[in-house]
């Protein structure tokens, strides 16, 4: 697919649009018969909004199960947060990948068409790219049919199982092949690639969001520029005081939080903690029916929701 020459203004656009504070990695609502549920976004942007300060939101990601979803539910999806969140969220992040190439494309176009904040798109995971040319090559034709949308790489090679392709080495010249290529979501604890990123294209004012929660303090200090994350969807407003303390370099507070956020990490982390716990948590938190996972992931048990909610009303976080 072939570049069509983009403006100044759309570069402005671009410019103007870059990502900064905390990201919500929503959940997908879903009805007990395991189709989506779209009735309820409108309140779900009211509770992120009202409840938690968060302004910013990346759909159809690992967290909403974008992968589970048809190419139909995720336009569906796409559709009703773009049209929730007008007047009310800065921005909504689509997040576009799939195995298919010409499904990814499919919906990139669609992102476009609805007037996305910007795309991001995560690497082919079964049949994976061999080397970095072959991933860039495939993120090149997806990010081509929204050739005026801004483009994020979502990084995560827990999941992806790409584990030989270093982001720094990825981001070389990376702009030349994608031009509309604005940062990564970097969900890896590889804090050294991840500040080597920061430090070595500061220049090119790429925008740097980490995704692992639990290590966000860390992240801040080597550089990161926001965080996209699931956990935000119900402790948004702890963790944005914690951004508001290292914003002011009140860095005692600011790691008081993380450790006390870590309390509840630790736990969940080390007994299972996969979609299903998070939407269910968020049904308690926003009082807003998420509904089950889909197969192949299953629902929290009701004697592990009642441990965790426990365990995040004794440390102040619900």
């Amino acid at each position: 697919m072939e570049w069509s020459t983009r403006s100044n203004a759309a570069e402005s656009s671009m410019e103007s649009s870059k990502i900064r504070g905390l990201v919500a990695a929503t959940v997908t609502p879903m009805k007990e018969n395991g189709e989506i549920n779209l009735s309820v976004i409108g309140k779900y942007v009211d509770y992120l909004l009202n409840v938690q300060g968060v302004r910013i939101v990346f759909v159809n990601g690992t967290t909403a199960e974008g992968l589970s979803l048809t190419t139909e539910e995720r336009k569906q999806l796409a559709e009703e947060w773009v049209k929730q969140a007008v007047g009310k969220l800065d921005q909504v992040i689509v997040h576009v990948g799939s195995l298919c190439l010409k499904e990814a494309q499919e919906l990139a176009a669609h992102a476009a068409e609805i007037k996305a904040g910007a795309i991001s798109v995560v690497a082919p995971s079964f049949l994976k790219p061999p080397n970095k040319d072959a991933l860039i090559s495939f993120l090149r034709e997806v990010a081509a049919a929204a050739p005026s949308v801004p483009f994020y790489y979502y990084h995560i090679p827990k999941l992806t199982g790409i584990t030989t392709i270093r982001m720094e080495d990825l981001l070389v010249g990376i702009k030349s092949k994608i031009p509309t290529f604005q940062g990564v979501k970097f969900s890896d604890t590889d804090l050294l690639d991840f500040g080597q990123c920061v430090h070595k294209y500061e220049s090119e004012k790429f925008t740097f969001l980490y995704g692992v929660d639990e290590q966000l303090l860390g992240a801040l200090a080597m550089g990161a520029h926001g965080a996209i994350g699931s956990t935000y969807n119900y402790i948004g407003k702890t963790t944005n005081d914690m951004l508001a303390a290292f914003k002011s370099k009140d860095f005692e507070k600011a790691r008081k939080i993380q450790c006390l956020m870590q309390e509840f990490f630790s736990y969940v982390i080390s007994h299972g903690f996969m979609v299903g716990e998070t939407k269910a948590i968020m049904s308690v938190a926003s009082n807003i029916p998420m509904g089950p996972p889909r197969l192949p992931l299953q629902e929290t048990s009701n004697e592990y929701l009642t441990q965790i909610i426990v365990l995040m009303k004794s440390l102040g976080l619900l």
